[in-house]
Order: structure tokens, then C-alpha cells, then sequence
């Protein structure tokens, strides 16, 4: 049975799909849970199952004890192996600058997104993935998954509108887009235009980030960040 659950474990790794290795330490039984499937060598009630899949969305691994009961109670040892959490950038702007080492410290795998080579560049963002395509096509290629944020910050309608199509179908835990309210507003019309739900247009953060009073482009990219951990975190009013 372990070498079965080890060999199950390293495909999902493989696989970039989200899993919790969740061990019985009374009985050394150890099951997988996936974020829709489980399979292993015991079952799991609907309660400790719901924890141990919320732990596996926060990145938590650690001890489930329930004592309580000296005949029923378990402890349960939950290790979750996730895939990295990625930001998706679009605009090599000022903002993603001061962005892209925040967010690469708080355990983001970053990709700038822009066509425009000028903005793009190593010089600009040392030791961050760069993509140069359109980002419609970027995104669509990058296959955004639940672990995957996507922040627009360009300004050019041109750029931002496809790159957000692409990311309010996709499921982007966050999606953010850089602008005021009365761009934003524009934005929101031309979007619908193109047959966006109200629903999906709900999903934009915009103006992005928490409002911290942000004026210079490292101020706005820590209020980005903050409101990115926010929404991921499940923390009040975003």
C-alpha cells in the first residue's frame, strides 16, 4: 500500500495537481487527498476531510488532533504538496518592478508579461520570467490554474482588455487590474460589450489593491500584494 501511495504521490507532483499525504499516527495508515478524489488506506469523516482540503488550499500542513474521545479520537499528520503559487504580470511597468521581487518573497513564481521589448527586458526585471507575447496569448499558454493570480497593469486597453478576458474564464484565485474607478468603469462597459457576465466582471479587484493610501509604484505594489494575500487567505473585506 505505501509504495502504491508513494507512486500515486510523485505522479501527482509530477503533474503539477495539488495533494495531501495525511498519515494516522495511531495506525501508521496513510491516505491522499486530492482536492476532488481521495484514496488511500482509511476514510476520512466529512469534517476532517473539509479541514484537510482547506489546509491543502492554505498550504498548511501539520497535526489534526481530536483526544476528546479515548476510544474514537485520531490524530492525523496532513503534509500538503501544492504546485508553486504563480503571479501573472501583465505590463513591464514601474509597478510590476517593485511587484515582482514582493510577491517572488512571498512564495510566488512571477512571469512579467508584455510584447513591447523595451519594457521587457532582463535589465528591468533581473532573474524574472519574461514572456513577450500578446497576453491573450500569454495567459491562454501559461494555463492558469486555482494557484495562479493575474494583475493587468498597463493601461492600454489594447493589452489588458484580451489578457482579462482570458483570466476572469479562467480559475484565477485573484484578478486584478490597474486603473480608477472611472477607468475601471469604461473598462467594465467595453468588457461587457464582448459578452462578459456580470458575474465574471465581479470577480475584477479594481482599483487594484487594498486602499492603503498608495501613491509611488513600490506603495501600489505592496498594497497589490497585500490584497492578493488577503483574497487567498480568506481575511475580511477586500
Amino acid at each position: 500500500m505505501k509504495r502504491d501511495i508513494t507512486e500515486r504521490l510523485l505522479a501527482a507532483r509530477k503533474a503539477g495537481r495539488p495533494v495531501a499525504l495525511v498519515t494516522d499516527l495511531g495506525t501508521g495508515l496513510q491516505t491522499l487527498v486530492y482536492e476532488d478524489a481521495i484514496h488511500g488506506g482509511f476514510g476520512l469523516e466529512d469534517d476532517l476531510l473539509e479541514e484537510v482540503r482547506e489546509r491543502l488550499r492554505q498550504d498548511r500542513s501539520g497535526l489534526i488532533s481530536d483526544l476528546e474521545d479515548e476510544e474514537d479520537g485520531v490524530q492525523l499528520f496532513v503534509q500538503t504538496h501544492n504546485p508553486p503559487l504563480r503571479l501573472l504580470v501583465v505590463g513591464a511597468v514601474h509597478i510590476a518592478q517593485a511587484l515582482a521581487p514582493l510577491a517572488a518573497l512571498t512564495g510566488y513564481a512571477v512571469t512579467v508579461i508584455d510584447p513591447r521589448g523595451s519594457f521587457a527586458t532582463e535589465s528591468r526585471f533581473p532573474g524574472v520570467f519574461l514572456h513577450d507575447s500578446w497576453p491573450d496569448e500569454a495567459l491562454s499558454a501559461l494555463t492558469i490554474d486555482n494557484r495562479t493570480a493575474v494583475v493587468t497593469l498597463t493601461h492600454d486597453p489594447k493589452l489588458d482588455d484580451p489578457a482579462l478576458l482570458v483570466a476572469l474564464r479562467s480559475p484565477a484565485f485573484y484578478v486584478g487590474s490597474l486603473g480608477s474607478k472611472r477607468t475601471h468603469a469604461k473598462r467594465l462597459e467595453r468588457l461587457k460589450e464582448q459578452g462578459v457576465t456580470d458575474a465574471e466582471l465581479a470577480r475584477i479587484h479594481a482599483p487594484v489593491g487594498l486602499d492603503i493610501g498608495a501613491v509611488t509604484p513600490a506603495e501600489i505594489a505592496l498594497s497589490v500584494m497585500a490584497q492578493i494575500t488577503a483574497v487567498r487567505r480568506k481575511a475580511g473585506a477586500v
